[in-house]
C-alpha cells in the first residue's frame, strides 16, 4: 500500500528595479525584478516549501537563512539542489506539483513551457508531473498594482 503526502508552498517578493526577473529558474524579460537576500525566486521557494511540507523536512527558512551571507544572491536553483538531496534519503517521489504565479505582469504564457521544463530538470521528473498557471491581481493589491509577486505550490508525493 503506497502512502502519500501533500506540500503547500508559498512565497511572495516585492518587484524592485534594477534586478532581473527570474522565475523557475528561467530570466523573463522585463522592467523589474524581485527584492531578496538570494535572487528571490519565488517559484522556487515555494517549490521547496511544499516539497519539505509534504516530506516532513524544515522549511526554506530555517534550511537556507536570509541572515546567512553565504546565501546573499544565491541562485535558487542551488537550493532546491540541496533541498532535493535531502529529499531523496525520505524515500519519497514526487507525483505531481502544481504551481500558480501571481503577476500582473509580465505575461507568463510564452515562458511557461521553458519554465516547466526546466523544474522537470531540477526535480527529476516529467515535464507532465508540473503544472505551471499564471495569474494576474486583477489591478488589486501589491500583485495587481505591480508592486509584488507570489506563487503557490502543491506538491504529490508517494511512498511505494
Amino acid at each position: 500500500m503506497s502512502q502519500f503526502r501533500i506540500g503547500l508552498g508559498y512565497d511572495l517578493h516585492r518587484t524592485i528595479e534594477g534586478r532581473p526577473l527570474v522565475l523557475a529558474n528561467i530570466t523573463i524579460p522585463h522592467t523589474k525584478g524581485l527584492a531578496g537576500h538570494s535572487d528571490a525566486d519565488v517559484v522556487l521557494h515555494a517549490l521547496i516549501d511544499a516539497l519539505t511540507g509534504a516530506a516532513g523536512l524544515p522549511d526554506v527558512g530555517e534550511l537556507f537563512p536570509n541572515t546567512d551571507p553565504k546565501y546573499k544572491g544565491i541562485n535558487s536553483a542551488e537550493l532546491l539542489k540541496a533541498t532535493m538531496v535531502e529529499f531523496a534519503q525520505t524515500g519519497y517521489r514526487i507525483v505531481n506539483t502544481d504551481i500558480i504565479v501571481l503577476a500582473q505582469q509580465p505575461k507568463l504564457a510564452p515562458h511557461k513551457a521553458a519554465m516547466k521544463k526546466r523544474l522537470a530538470e531540477l526535480l527529476g521528473v516529467s515535464i507532465e508531473q508540473i503544472n505551471i498557471k499564471g495569474k494576474t491581481g486583477e489591478s488589486v493589491d501589491a500583485v495587481g498594482e505591480e508592486r509584488a509577486i507570489a506563487c503557490h505550490c502543491v506538491v504529490l508525493l508517494e511512498k511505494p
